[in-house]
């Protein structure tokens, strides 16, 4: 099945709504759990999070490492708005930053200690951007870690997916994950990507039927 792409932005407010009031408490604090897995020796240091949404997991990396300050961006107002009210509510506003910015447009170089980014690629047209954005931003020696959606084989198949893990969610949430299943990538894909921005250090994961998971230091 061809990648079809989706609006880069979600910027409808109930659409942001619904997807903030989802549960992913699995797939969020297992992605954390992943970074702790693969990067025991991180403790400090500035986390910059790609596509923050509504900053779940910024807070959930802020509690895990009180020595970190996370950075969240996202180019979504009315995400980035939701996630300010969470962040306040969580007590933690002191060591999370919310900006509501494209990814492309951060300004610097070598300016985290980390880069994460849960469900952001499969919005963009640039795959390689994305890489090579990546790369400008971290310091040397720090640990990346990206997870995102696996595009099914057909049409039926993402349909079979979304009624086996979204079945009880509202329809905009339902329409919103059978379409990014259809503007994911592949892990072929994901594999020439890397070896294009000579990212071949980083490694490919695909713990279930709908994700996959690159993570390692860049140097």
């Amino acid at each position: 099945m061809e990648r079809i792409l989706e609006p880069e932005l979600m910027d409808d407010p109930k659409q942001a709504e619904a997807y903030a009031r989802a549960d992913f408490e699995e797939e969020n604090q297992g992605f954390v759990e992943r970074f702790k897995e693969y990067f025991p020796e991180f403790s400090q240091g500035t986390i910059l999070d790609l596509g923050c949404g509504p900053g779940d997991i910024p807070i959930r990396f802020a509690k895990l490492y009180p020595a970190c300050q996370v950075i969240g961006v996202d180019a979504s107002a009315p995400m980035i708005q939701l996630g300010e009210q969470a962040v306040k509510d969580s007590g933690l506003a002191d060591r999370i930053m919310l900006r509501c910015e494209r990814y492309e447009d951060i300004p610097g170089a070598r300016i985290a200690d980390a880069v994460i980014s849960n469900s952001l690629l499969h919005h963009l047209p640039n795959p390689l951007q994305f890489w090579q954005k990546i790369r400008q931003l971290v310091r040397p020696g720090a640990p990346v870690l990206v997870m995102d959606l696996l595009r099914p084989d057909s049409p039926e198949v993402a349909q079979a997916i979304v009624n086996q893990y979204a079945a009880s969610e509202p329809d905009i949430l339902r329409r919103d994950f059978y379409n990014s299943l259809l503007a994911a990538f592949s892990e072929d894909e994901i594999g020439s990507q890397l070896a294009r921005m000579n990212l071949t250090r980083l490694l490919i994961d695909v713990p279930d039927d709908r994700h996959w998971v690159v993570g390692g230091i860049i140097y």
